[in-house]
């Protein structure tokens, strides 16, 4: 397993993704902090909104901050990502705003963003079905190429989790990957638990020696080290936009929270098993690396937090300032363009809508 950054915060570079780790700068490394920090915060406010009632569901990512960060600051601006319904660290490296995350959770959009303004895909609830659509989309970036040579090297990236992973739709698509050079990473993120299904129960080897099944690289990196995640990424989409073909990340970290907010770990998970990542954290790891290596100082990680409820406080008005669909929306959102049978629909529930309205004027 990659790792490059120790639970003490000591700094090894070494094998043959040390050079693309060699290349952060302090500046770098800080801002990896920053989102995860943010991130983190994020995810903390969020769940506090679901508590109180003001999102239908919540879908917690603490302890994956290490694995979304570092992935996700390796992307360049062509790069196009498939979500799942969980990456909301990589969504924070493509430029979204995060109260837009919130908008399907509470139940007021059927998305929440554009995706062809930060390359940042929709989130997707069905599992795994996101996979074949960005090796489609990733063969699709490499034929434009082949029309128009000046368009830059891109690849896509697939996130998708442990339990995924024993979905046809992965299978098939690292298939059509392999087959036709797809330049498409495929990052699975190993959180150990599929809802309440462990890892060992789905396979007996590390998930990333499926690669060799389907002849291309499979690298297996410590999910919880920001800096190795950013390193094997990096060297990933190089390869994948420079023809090579497909790599599969599998990050091996912990989710350090429930599935979702429906969800009670306890049920499955052992207390001591967690206070054993807690170590891990990949926060705890870059932040003794910063104050060790004199890249930061507490004025740093002090501004962070005042940032950090800030945007909090932001992020609740936000929500708290979201309108309801209207009744038509139902029915307007359906297609792009006006559809007729769409069309005969609405009027006729207009009509049953309106055979409820009292007709009789009241009287005195």
């Amino acid at each position: 397993m990659v790792q490059m950054l120790s639970p003490e915060g000591e700094l090894l570079l070494q094998g043959p993704y040390g050079a693309y780790a060699a290349e952060l700068d302090a500046e770098d490394l800080r801002g990896m902090y920053r989102d995860m920090y943010t991130i983190r915060r994020f995810d903390q406010e969020a769940t506090a909104l679901q508590r109180q009632g003001e999102l239908v569901m919540w879908v917690p990512m603490t302890g994956q901050e290490g694995a979304q960060i570092g992935s996700g600051s390796a992307l360049q601006p062509q790069d196009y990502v498939f979500p799942t319904y969980r990456e909301h660290g990589v969504a924070l490296t493509r430029g979204l705003e995060l109260s837009s995350l919130l908008r399907r959770f509470r139940g007021v959009s059927h998305g929440g963003w554009d995706p062809s303004e930060t390359n940042f895909h929709l989130y997707t609830l069905v599992l795994a079905a996101q996979v074949p659509h960005a090796v489609g989309y990733a063969m699709g970036m490499a034929r434009d190429r082949k029309l128009d040579p000046q368009l830059p090297e891109a690849a896509t990236v697939a996130y998708f989790g442990d339990g995924a992973s024993s979905e046809g739709d992965v299978h098939e698509a690292m298939v059509f990957a392999a087959s036709y050079d797809a330049p498409v990473v495929f990052f699975c993120q190993n959180n150990h638990w599929a809802i309440s299904v462990p890892t060992e129960v789905q396979s007996r080897i590390p998930l990333a020696n499926r690669a060799k099944g389907y002849g291309f690289p499979g690298i297996r990196v410590d999910g919880n080290d920001a800096v190795a995640v950013r390193a094997v990424t990096s060297w990933a989409l190089e390869h994948a936009r420079s023809g090579k073909g497909p790599v599969l990340i599998e990050a091996f970290t912990y989710r350090m929270s429930a599935h979702t907010t429906a969800d009670d770990p306890t049920k499955y998970r052992l207390s001591a098993d967690e206070e054993a990542w807690i170590s891990r954290d990949p926060l705890t790891r870059l932040e003794k690396h910063l104050r060790a290596a004199g890249l930061a100082d507490d004025e740093f990680f002090e501004t962070l937090a005042a940032e950090g409820q800030a945007m909090a406080e932001k992020l609740r008005q936000d929500v708290l300032a979201m309108s309801s669909p209207g009744f038509t929306d139902a029915f307007t959102d359906v297609y792009a363009e006006a559809h007729p049978l769409i069309q005969e629909e609405l009027e006729f529930h207009r009509r049953y809508e309106a055979g409820f309205a009292d007709s009789q004027e009241p009287t005195a």
